[in-house]
């Protein structure tokens, strides 16, 4: 059983009551909770109207990627391809799309808004603890609790089917999954704010809750999965993505996927770099901590080149930053990727923040246990003339996921636990806890209709893949598999 614990808090900065708001009991607040069941039932959750003519899954895809990168187009769509999972991964937009005439509690909190298994992972924290906890806020925002739970709860059911897990089998791992997400809304409903701030789940625990159910080969993998995290810094990413070239360190040109600026705009050299830099992170400074500028102004900039990320995010103006500090032998890698608007805000409202890079920055530091140092915002021009928005975090620092495929059943069911527990832990710090825990009641209603939705959905995205795979084959949608 996972405890609260104790962590590093996070930095809040969406949700928080005012001092002069009225503060109502516990009692109360668990009343106006249970209360909201009146108006949609627990059971209104396993709901899901879709038909195959009620919406067109391609064109909300190809509208998404309108503003992205077009010469990357088909490396999206590749990587989506590759199986009904993959497909689920990159179309965060089409459930935001499907999820918004779904019933909904009344309940809001920071959503993290792309929770599935994947999106959680390990890194390190600013004391260099190794922690789990959802590792993407692409398209946070407040909104519902449970279309988080809901598109956590699909995943799993969709990575279950393509390790050919039975019907009966799914549904338990779903069931097991929406359970603990609810139970652990009630431990943290009953605890103090300054517990539930602190709560937190490291690498160790976790591996202690999994290696039981694992055999010799994946337990060993998980043991070195660990491990090889904790190497994953930017000395790793250093060596394996720049070259030395008339004695200077230098990013490696791998293109399409590693695109150096001297390649993007020819000549890009000398001035032209050093104008890039700042334009880049001008702005960025600011979004830090006092401390954590004065950190970075120790580093000079040496190169930087766009960058190929993720499955949902290919197409996105994404930049790592080559920097270096005492001298060649202290680098730092950071990353600076495009922040448009999340696909939840034409359905749920848009956000608060004017920079979507900011909107993406506060719902990390809010939902997150610890967050990286260098985790802040920027606006800037492109070389377009157009003006967009990032967010800026290092390359990598102690990163590292899990192998879905390596999860037996038992372990996967575990697994969604953990993810489950993380996800509760963050609408805990954001939301009303309390009134959630007192909708979510008891029973076992709640993880009942989300197995239910959880199956309805991984048949929406067997037909939703299905779809993309004929558009490849006839040639209406380029796709690139090969990267």
């Amino acid at each position: 059983m996972l405890t609260v614990d104790q962590a590093v808090p996070s930095q809040p900065t969406q949700q928080t009551a005012s001092p002069s708001t009225p503060r109502r009991a516990p009692a109360e607040r668990r009343a106006a909770g249970k209360a909201l069941r009146g108006t949609t039932p627990l059971q209104a959750h396993a709901g899901f109207a879709w038909t195959p003519t009620s919406r067109n899954a391609l064109a909300l895809l190809e509208e998404q990627a309108k503003d992205r990168l077009p010469d990357l187009a088909p490396i999206r769509y590749g990587r989506m391809l590759d199986s009904e999972f993959a497909y689920f991964r990159g179309a965060a937009r089409v459930m935001a799309a499907d999820l918004a005439d779904a019933p909904r509690s009344g309940l809001t909190v920071q959503m993290c808004g792309d929770a599935h298994v994947s999106n959680f992972g390990l890194y390190g924290s600013p004391e260099r603890r190794l922690v789990f906890d959802a590792n993407d806020f692409d398209e946070t925002l407040p909104g519902p609790f449970e279309h988080d739970v809901k598109r956590l709860v699909a995943s799993l059911v969709i990575a279950a089917r393509g390790k050919g897990i039975g019907r009966k089998q799914r549904r338990s791992l779903a069931v097991s999954a929406g359970a603990r997400y609810r139970q652990a809304m009630a431990q943290f409903a009953a605890a103090r704010d300054i517990d539930v701030w602190y709560s937190r789940i490291d690498a160790d625990e976790l591996q202690q809750q999994l290696a039981p159910q694992l055999d010799g080969g994946p337990r060993r993998r998980l043991a070195r999965a660990l491990e090889k995290a904790r190497t994953r810094d930017t000395l790793q990413a250093f060596g394996k993505l720049t070259e030395v070239v008339d004695g200077r360190p230098r990013i490696r040109a791998e293109p399409p996927l590693l695109v150096p600026l001297r390649d993007v705009v020819h000549g890009a050299e000398g001035q032209d770099l050093e104008s890039a830099y700042h334009g880049l992170i001008r702005q960025y400074r600011t979004s830090l901590q006092s401390d954590r500028r004065m950190l970075l102004e120790r580093y000079s900039c040496v190169d930087l080149a766009r960058k190929v990320v993720g499955v949902g995010s290919v197409g996105t103006r994404c930049w790592v930053l080559l920097l270096v500090g005492r001298d060649d032998d202290d680098p730092l890698l950071l990353q600076v990727k495009e922040a448009s608007p999340s696909v939840h805000a034409e359905f749920v409202g848009r956000s608060r923040y004017t920079n979507e890079g900011q909107r993406v920055v506060a719902g990390q530091r809010l939902m997150q246990q610890a967050s990286d140092v260098f985790l802040g915002w920027q606006r800037t021009t492109g070389i377009d003339g157009v003006q967009r928005d990032f967010y800026v975090r290092q390359l990598r620092d102690w990163k590292g996921s899990l192998e879905v495929a390596d999860l037996r059943p038992e372990g996967l069911r575990i697994y969604g636990e953990v993810c489950a527990w993380c996800l509760a832990r963050a609408h805990a710090r954001s939301g009303d806890r309390i009134a959630i825990a007192g909708y979510l009641g008891s029973s076992p209603a709640f993880e009942n209709a989300l197995a239910d939705f959880g199956e309805e959905y991984a048949r929406v995205t067997e037909h939703d893949h299905g779809e993309l795979a004929d558009a490849v084959a006839e040639g209406r949608v380029e796709a690139r598999s090969d990267l």
